[in-house]
């Protein structure tokens, strides 16, 4: 997991072409006015999905997600939310593995994840070994709009 300022990501991920197309979609001035939905940024390789919600009042447990396929890029446009991390392999029960989604989920006692505050300006990378509770209010509830940018695995190790 990396968590930075947009303009220090370059330095801190590899910087593959799939990452310097998911970064200029993230530099342009209008990224930040898109309406809530999926963008193919190169296809099925790089896309993006803007979201606005309000965030969730932390828990004792949280509901943790994790992804094979694609290495989430997710940047704070505005608000602030609260992200919990912890290693994938110390979630003791994933769901089974929804390829078609990507997605597999599981549970973690509140205390046994590292949270991360993320504002405006901001992004939090999670690769496969990474399992993430975005959307964690700070402290009440509050508004988000983000922009997760989906890049493939195979896109950083130069296969796709």
């Amino acid at each position: 997991m990396i968590v930075t300022d947009l303009k220090h990501l370059p330095q801190q991920i590899n910087f593959s072409d799939a990452i310097q197309k998911s970064l200029a979609f993230l530099r342009d001035p209008g990224s930040a006015d898109l309406l809530p939905g999926r963008i193919d940024i190169d296809g099925k390789t790089v896309y993006a999905m803007i979201q606005t919600y309000d965030t969730l009042p932390r828990t004792p447990e949280v509901k943790l997600e994790a992804h094979c396929q694609y290495i989430d890029i997710q940047y704070i446009v505005s608000g602030e939310e609260v992200m919990g991390w912890a290693a994938l392999e110390a979630v003791p029960a994933m769901t089974p593995y929804d390829a078609e989604k990507d997605v597999s989920y599981g549970m973690l006692p509140a205390s046994a994840t590292t949270p991360v505050r993320v504002s405006a300006g901001q992004a939090a990378v999670f690769f496969p070994e990474d399992a993430h509770a975005p959307k964690l209010a700070v402290s009440t509830p509050g508004a988000v709009k983000k922009i997760v940018i989906k890049v493939a695995i195979e896109a950083m190790r130069g296969t796709a």
